[in-house]
């Protein structure tokens, strides 16, 4: 018979395929959380289904911070998605544990058509204050500049703002559109002719060339200048799951926190933390 069949394998869900002697099973791990952290996540899931075809991994749609806990906490998710907000502690009253597994470099991304490669911190700030409207004043065409940002209550925004001095204070004018979700900032940033917004290495490198990021006062996102240090807008990727997890979902973490995974994670623009 047909079905999805739940199995109480600490939220592990499994779905029962096929018929008869021949019917065979496919584990699922179902992941949700950050919208920031699920493009890196979503190519970490693609890996692991082409090394374990037995495995379906369903992303969703993005959870805020007390809503992921809580589904993964209740078994309707089996990996929640985190970057920031995490008390380790009270994770671990709740039987929950926390693998960081990348850090990952937060750009300033502009649409293709956008010409210029590099800006001030200083330049960042007068167009998010309204005062710098046009790329033709910064060195690039007569287009107007479409910027965007996320709420600052994302971590996108809220990692710019703080290493930003001049862009903390600033109150966004009604012309910078807000992003709710990282999704909707990609889709944004790829299609708008003119636009400038706030999101991440691993968006960039999934755009295929639909969008670029920009050096920040000529110090580029690049490994070496964020071992150095030199390049400061970074935000980090957690895998949260229940300790002890479900087999698949042990092997889905060690997996992302290995050489395959670490390979993927560098592919997608991201620093590997084992």
């Amino acid at each position: 018979m047909n079905g999805l069949l739940r199995i109480g394998l600490g939220g592990l869900l499994i779905a029962t395929l096929g018929c008869g002697s021949t019917c065979a099973q496919t584990q699922r791990i179902a992941i949700d959380g950050s919208t920031g952290v699920m493009p890196l996540a979503a190519a970490l899931a693609k890996a692991f289904e082409e090394r374990n075809p037995a495995t379906k991994v369903e992303m969703g749609t993005g959870l805020g911070t007390k809503a992921r806990i809580a589904a993964l906490s209740e078994g309707r998710i089996n990996i929640a998605l985190a970057s920031h907000g995490l008390d380790l502690a009270e994770l671990a009253r709740q039987g929950l544990v926390a693998h960081e597994i990348a850090r990952v470099p937060v750009v300033f991304g502009v649409n293709a058509g956008v010409p210029i490669t590099n800006l001030s911190e200083r330049q960042i700030c007068d167009i998010y204050s309204g005062e710098t409207r046009t790329w033709k004043s910064l060195g690039g065409p007569d287009l107007p500049i479409a910027a965007r940002t996320r709420p600052d209550s994302e971590v996108d925004a809220e990692v710019a703002r703080t290493s930003i001095g001049c862009l903390k204070a600033i109150a966004m004018p009604e012309g910078v559109k807000v992003m709710a979700k990282g999704g909707d900032m990609a889709r944004e940033l790829a299609a708008t002719h003119g636009s400038i917004g706030m999101t991440t290495m691993t968006v960039v490198e999934q755009s295929q060339g639909r969008i670029r990021a920009l050096s920040l006062d000529g110090i580029a996102p690049t490994p070496e200048e964020i071992d150095r240090k030199a390049y400061r807008l970074v935000r980090q990727s957690f895998l949260v799951v229940r300790n002890p997890p479900p087999p698949e979902v042990a092997r889905f973490v060690e997996f992302a926190r290995g050489s395959a995974g670490a390979t993927v994670i560098f592919a997608n623009g991201a620093i590997p933390v084992r």
